[in-house]
């Protein structure tokens, strides 16, 4: 078993499970939030949707530049209903999956930079990058939704366990 098998084990069940809370976002309530300094439930959604896509650019690259120097900042992904941001999702998970597959023990460890128009931000491993910023970041916003959901009437879904609204 590869180093990146042990360690992202879960990538698996944290994406099924994301898409299981995605796949019941209601279109109907794509603009609504919580608190007029929270995210909209779309917002959300769209962040969901692209973060896995940032493991393919953890393990494929050695940093990421948020405003680069010579381009314009880079846009979230703002899908305009779910449907979209499931497609998204979707394709960022095979990415990421794919990435996963590929990468070498030996580059995990490797260092990954997040830079803002040049200047880094931060450094840490590859392997830290995945784990925080796609998975436990991935369960953060997913979190939230939950709470979205409960306050729209939504059913929530069981993820690690049953849910008041799955009860067996």
């Amino acid at each position: 078993m590869s180093l990146s098998e042990m360690i992202f084990g879960d990538f698996e069940q944290e994406m099924a499970s994301t898409r299981k809370c995605l796949e019941r976002v209601p279109n109907d309530k794509w603009d609504w939030k919580i608190h007029e300094k929270s995210n909209t439930i779309g917002w959300v959604a769209g962040h969901l949707a692209e973060i896995p896509s940032w493991a393919v650019s953890a393990l494929r690259h050695d940093s990421f530049d948020i405003c680069p120097p010579d381009a314009p900042p880079v846009q979230p992904t703002r899908p305009a209903k779910i449907e979209e941001a499931l497609e998204i999702f979707d394709k960022n998970v095979a990415e990421a999956r794919e990435a996963l597959a590929a990468v070498k023990d030996e580059d995990l460890t490797l260092p990954w930079s997040l830079l803002n128009g040049g200047q880094v931000l931060f450094t840490m491993p590859k392997v830290a990058v995945v784990r925080t910023w796609v998975i436990n970041h991935t369960v953060h916003h997913r979190a939230i939704l939950t709470v979205y959901f409960r306050m729209n009437e939504v059913p929530v879904p069981a993820l690690y366990g049953p849910s008041a609204d799955e009860q067996a």
